[in-house]
């Protein structure tokens, strides 16, 4: 399930056979019968989260989507990751050390060709290359960090499809 040790967010994918309505009324009469996970369930799509007093800033969460394939058939995609307003600040702040470490790469080549002096902007690209490894390691503990809650997860879901 999760091999891939370089990837942030694991998914993965199955067919069942079963259809898409049935699974989501699975999903739904999980919701009322059990209190352990929180449940969502919008259109195609169904969240499930761990409880609150479970919950911390990497907690993960599995998102799965529902797609017909056939009248008796289901294609169910699912990928774990943390909350999605965590998720949005990592990536910003991935995305902004990728531009200030380009800018700061403009900025070296022209102070570079004008003959100036370059050793302010090789210290900043330095560090803007530390703060991404450190970003990176950030999202490595995390993912570690979560790997229980992933394991739960990702067993209740098969609990609840086999039911």
């Amino acid at each position: 399930m999760l091999s891939n040790e370089i990837v942030l967010r694991p998914r993965f994918q199955m067919e069942l056979e079963q259809p898409c309505s049935q699974l989501l009324t699975k999903f739904s009469k999980a919701k009322k019968d059990q209190n352990i996970f929180i449940i969502s369930c919008v259109d195609d799509h169904v969240f499930i989260k761990l409880p609150k007093n479970q919950q911390h800033f990497w907690s993960p969460q599995l998102h799965l989507e529902l797609s017909e394939i056939s009248e008796n058939k289901c294609s169910l995609h699912g990928f774990f990751g943390p909350n999605p307003t965590v998720w949005t600040m990592f990536m910003f702040l991935h995305v902004a050390v990728g531009i200030l470490f380009m800018v700061n790469l403009t900025w070296l080549y022209s102070n570079y060709n004008l003959g100036n002096s370059i050793g302010l902007q090789i210290g900043i690209s330095i560090i803007l290359v530390l703060t991404w490894v450190l970003l990176y390691v950030a999202g490595r503990v995390g993912k570690k960090k979560g790997k229980s809650g992933m394991r739960e997860l990702y067993d209740f879901m098969q609990e609840t499809i086999e039911s």
